[in-house]
């Protein structure tokens, strides 16, 4: 498959690794919420739908396109999709990421163009926010027992997770794009990319669905979302951001989508228990612990789904504060829902602008 073009345009070829990055950043890797749902719109566009990367998917268009056999497209986008967990999944033995994290050597390790492009942004966040988002966050899910790994009974100890911690480092990975292929400045480096890749392959779907002859369309892989064209009434695709005191209720806010993304990050839909205590399933790789606070979710509006769902995850990670003031310094479009008692907060940056109810 070739690459998605919107999503890959800024990453021309070239190695990435060793010094940082001239811009800071920062991001975690944990598994994105379904905090935005797709609100309808007369005329209804045709609409499929299916399971992957662990969660829903759905692709709707408008005509022209309509005339487009549903099965085809659907068959095409499933396949679009198990192409790409094949490349990014943890949970596959056989996906590259698994080849890739199983080598214990320090030599250029060749991948997909795909795989490659996605860590090659990785690390462009992870500098941008100052290490909030970190694509080798492998060992301390790991520790947590979170995503493939065996859940715990217990917490981890101080010591287990400074360990975990030690070998947490974007820095030491290194990426090449052309010919595409990943290197580890140390041999036990792993790399997880999974809330980065739920956005990639929705700009994968998006431009695919292009290529099918449906450019006015909106895919969604969970909580993120891509939107292309004039939608459904000449008036933008309306996406909701969700009120996590009513999940799949009224929604906290509507954004109204043209020819860009929006992504939320939030813990309060997957929290795991451990000793019987709930614990939130997205970490703070700076410190090695669950991400906690006043903060419900964060959602990030951006002109591509791998931006805005990598973002969305470190945003939320860095916090109310902290995330609002990245936001208003970088000129990220980002809403942010905060607890406050029973009662719910809603902060959006300058960039953002509205967000309508």
């Amino acid at each position: 498959m070739k690459a998605a073009g919107p999503a890959a345009s800024a990453l021309s070829a070239k190695i990435v690794g060793g010094a940082t990055p001239p811009r800071r950043t920062a991001l975690v890797l944990a598994l994105a919420a379904t905090c935005s749902l797709p609100i309808a719109a007369a005329p209804d566009p045709t609409t499929v739908s299916g399971r992957a990367m662990g969660t829903t998917w759905s692709a709707q268009w408008r005509a022209p396109a309509a005339a487009i056999d549903p099965a085809a497209v659907k068959e095409a986008l499933a396949g679009c999709l198990e192409a790409l967990e094949q490349q990014f999944s943890t949970y596959r033995e056989g996906s590259e990421v698994s080849h890739f994290n199983r080598t214990r050597h320090t030599e250029w390790f060749p991948v997909s163009a795909d795989l490659a492009r996605a860590a090659m942004l990785a690390r462009e966040i992870s500098a941008r926010t100052g290490d909030a988002f970190d694509p080798t966050i492998a060992p301390l899910l790991r520790t947590w027992g979170i995503g493939p790994h065996p859940a715990r009974d217990t917490w981890p100890t101080a010591t287990e997770i400074g360990a975990a911690r030690a070998q947490v480092d974007w820095r030491r990975l290194e990426v090449r794009t052309d010919p595409p292929a990943l290197r580890k400045a140390d041999p036990h480096l792993q790399v997880e990319l999974a809330s980065l890749a739920k956005g990639y392959a929705v700009d994968r779907l998006s431009a695919l669905l292009n290529r099918l002859g449906a450019p006015h369309h909106l895919v969604r892989i969970g909580g993120d979302f891509r939107a292309a064209g004039p939608g459904p009434r000449d008036e933008g695709w309306m996406v909701a951001i969700e009120d996590p005191r009513n999940p799949g209720g009224k929604p906290a806010c509507v954004v109204t989508l043209r020819n860009e993304a929006l992504s939320t990050s939030g813990n309060y839909r997957n929290a795991l228990q451990i000793g019987g205590q709930a614990v939130g399933h997205i970490l703070d790789p700076r410190s090695g612990l669950p991400v906690s606070g006043s903060l419900w979710s964060a959602s990030v509006r951006a002109g591509t789904c791998a931006e805005s769902s990598a973002l969305a995850t470190a945003l939320f990670v860095l916090g109310a504060e902290e995330g609002r003031r990245l936001a208003a310094r970088e000129s990220i479009a980002a809403v942010f829902l905060l607890r406050d008692g029973p009662h719910l907060r809603q902060h959006a940056s300058p960039a953002f602008g509205a967000c309508g109810r």
